[in-house]
């Protein structure tokens, strides 16, 4: 059952995201809340569950952003990036 479940979930967000044009931010959401809800789960599991799902990925991306920053300002600093092309 919980395969047909997802399945079902996957089927949802590809409709609402190519046959309503729904933002895919949004269309995820409200998926992880439908499948949830169809798994048993309560209301409060359901959003402590999507909270931490995006939690943890925001969190590494954050990471992630962060040191391309740093490594593009060193670039930037150390003239690495500039291209004195003459001919």
């Amino acid at each position: 059952m919980p395969l047909i479940i997802i399945a079902a979930g996957v089927a949802l967000l590809l409709v609402l995201m190519i046959g309503f044009k729904v933002n895919g931010f949004i269309a995820l959401v409200l998926v992880a809340a439908v499948v949830g809800f169809a798994e048993g789960m309560g209301a409060q599991d359901v959003l402590h569950s999507i909270q931490n799902g995006i939690g943890g990925t925001l969190g590494g991306l954050a990471m992630i952003l962060g040191f391309g920053a740093m490594l593009g300002r060193l670039i930037s600093d150390t003239g690495a990036a500039h291209c004195d092309d003459a001919h």
